[in-house]
């Protein structure tokens, strides 16, 4: 059974479940990798009253991840998530849902992240951006899960194409973009999270300061028999990036070592958040 708010379906089965069978062909031969993007995604009362009680970046539990090749921030403890976003979620984590997500993918056996880790919800303000990357292929804390499938729900109103935020994606070789997404209000993007599936938004944001891009993002894992090798977020530079190249790279290491010890030692993301905020606050003056 369906989760259901106030008596009003989330997510339309009657309308999706079959649509999902016919664009798997689709999806599979997608470029540069296997992906899609479809929209009025949930039920539309459902999309409003998310974008309704989405939480602002100042609210309490934002994780602000601000270095080298990222300046957003994330939300993913499930106790500090607004209720009804928690029932949004729910079903697009539960078992029928998931079932319907491996009939499109063609990957069988899809396991929702419960801990939403690196998930839940994403904000970026004016001026934020996520270099091109390929995401880290194994839960930080659960180690016989492979990363397989990536989920992003844009719940962003009114949003002008002079905004930026358009997700790219590039080919496996990093020579190019293949195709750019707009995050545009109950639009959805599925793709698979493979070790060159290359994605983001590198130039920074140009929305109103009073605006911001949003999106619910949910992570999908196959439970593998044995241990698969742990990859981090792979950052990659664009042929357009010269000495910003560098950077980018050694961001990267610094981000490796981050995630080895906090697979080690069983830290959140709260953690690396701090220690950001630290080093990017500016000096008080004296």
């Amino acid at each position: 059974m369906s989760v259901e708010v106030a008596n009003k379906q989330i997510f339309n089965y009657d309308k999706w479940e079959k649509k999902f069978e016919e664009l798997a062909e689709q999806y599979k031969n997608a470029s540069p990798y296997p992906h899609i993007a479809l929209d009025d995604f949930l039920e539309v009362e459902a999309a409003n009253k998310a974008l309704a009680s989405f939480p602002a970046v100042q609210d309490a539990g934002w994780i602000h991840y601000v270095h080298v090749n990222e300046k957003k921030h994330g939300l993913n403890k499930a106790d500090l998530l607004p209720e009804y976003i928690k029932e949004v979620i729910a079903e697009l984590n539960s078992d029928r849902f998931v079932k319907q997500l491996s009939k499109l993918t063609g990957i069988d056996n899809l396991i929702a992240d419960d801990m939403l880790e690196g998930g839940g919800l994403h904000q970026t303000r004016r001026g934020g951006f996520l270099n091109i990357h390929a995401d880290f292929t194994v839960h930080p804390h659960k180690r016989h899960l492979k990363r397989r499938v990536n989920l992003i729900v844009y719940l962003n109103k009114n949003w002008g194409a002079d905004y930026g935020g358009d997700l790219e994606l590039w080919d496996r070789g990093m020579k190019q973009c293949e195709e750019k997404i707009a995050p545009l209000f109950n639009r959805a993007v599925m793709f698979n999270t493979d070790d060159d599936s290359y994605h983001g938004l590198p130039d920074p944001l140009n929305c109103p300061e009073d605006d911001t891009r949003k999106s619910i993002a949910l992570y999908y894992f196959t439970e593998e028999k044995e241990i698969p090798r742990l990859r981090t977020t792979n950052y990659r530079a664009r042929p357009t990036d010269g000495l910003k190249s560098i950077l980018i790279y050694l961001d990267k290491k610094m981000v490796s070592v981050y995630t080895t010890i906090k697979r080690t030692f069983g830290l959140n993301d709260d953690f690396v958040s701090k220690v950001l905020n630290v080093f990017s606050s500016k000096p008080k003056k004296k």
